[in-house]
């Protein structure tokens, strides 16, 4: 089962690490959605934003303090879905459900993210660790 988890967090935060380097090679080009958006300082929230998910995606991998990345995670996804992603405000019938359909794979990716949290909250040692959850 231990690689089985390793495999599964591999897998997981394969979008992320993907993410996370967009984030920080097309900054520009991603801080033109994130201030139409409205986003403060959006330059510097891409980069944070970048790093977030690229660190805790690394530590998710290799199994270090796996219950913070995966919180670290969680955090991310929830305020993508609901400052991205509001489809609510969407008046175009396509654009609206554009922006639906992202809001809840960010929010089923947050639940992932909390499940993972919940494993290593109730065994610490799933999987092939270097060093055991934080909390």
């Amino acid at each position: 089962m231990d690689v089985i988890a390793l495999i599964g967090r591999i897998v997981f935060t394969a979008i992320f690490i993907g993410a996370g380097i967009g984030h920080l090679t097309a900054t520009e080009a991603m801080s033109g959605y994130a201030a139409s958006k409205k986003l403060p300082q959006p330059k510097l929230m891409v980069r944070l934003s970048g790093a977030l998910i690229l660190v805790a995606s690394v530590m998710l991998v290799l199994g270090v303090w796996p219950d913070l990345a995966a919180l670290g995670l969680v955090l991310f996804l929830l305020l993508t879905a609901f400052l991205f992603h509001d489809f609510w405000t969407q008046t175009d019938p396509a654009a609206k459900q554009n922006e639906q359909l992202q809001f809840l794979k960010d929010l089923s990716l947050a639940g992932a993210a909390l499940l993972i949290f919940a494993v290593y909250a109730a065994d610490p040692h799933p999987g092939l660790n270097l060093v055991g959850p934080l909390f």
